[in-house]
């Protein structure tokens, strides 16, 4: 006789929560993609996910903060790759295009023009910590960065996000790789030329 322990159909409360949040996560992406994300309320959200209301507020504050957990994945990515591959210049960029391929939805509703400022805003501060800690790790030990520092992460920053978001809406036709390389094209030479000019003093 086997001896079943538990209730093998009650969640736990960890998957609960999971589970919840998943939920609230996708219907942020569903309605972006539907109406844009300014036009979204919580209520939106509390319909669309199936949860109530007390529910919701017990893991978020509000819509943005929905926003910035479904950004975290991507954060996720940009911050690990370089610190994988620390001797290769923006080596974030493909697999960020990749997962992004791989993930065309969120893409659309993240990165696309029905995303809005809030969410270009937070994606852009997030790439723009990457890639100073880029910029910054490149220089040799001890060194202080150059001035210009936070133009050079303004324009690779800009670059990588006008390509993303046109790619993301579907105004351009290219593989990830494809994307990579016109980033690297455009970019990196004029990064390494700053750097280079700067270790030389």
């Amino acid at each position: 006789m086997v001896k079943v322990y538990g209730n093998p159909s009650r969640e736990s409360p960890d998957r609960r929560v999971r589970r919840t949040r998943r939920a609230v996560h996708q219907a942020l992406v569903e309605l972006i993609l539907e109406k844009g994300y300014d036009a979204v309320t919580v209520t939106d959200l509390i319909n669309r996910a199936d949860v109530g209301r007390s529910t919701f507020y017990a893991h978020f504050t509000d819509k943005q903060d929905v926003l910035f957990g479904n950004l975290d994945e991507l954060s996720d990515l940009l911050h690990l790759v370089p610190a994988a591959k620390p001797d290769k210049l923006f080596a974030f960029s493909l697999p960020m295009f990749e997962h992004l391929h791989e993930q065309r939805r969120l893409a659309r509703a993240l990165l696309g023009r029905r995303g809005g400022s809030a969410v270009m805003a937070r994606a852009e501060q997030i790439m723009a910590d990457v890639v100073r800690g880029e910029l910054l790790a490149a220089l040799p030990q001890g060194s202080r960065p150059p001035p210009s520092l936070d133009l050079v992460v303004t324009c690779a920053v800009g670059a990588f996000m006008a390509l993303m978001r046109k790619w993301a809406d579907g105004e351009l036709a290219a593989t990830p790789a494809e994307m990579d390389a016109a980033f690297r094209a455009v970019v990196t030479p004029g990064v390494e030329a700053v750097l280079a000019a700067h270790r030389g003093r």
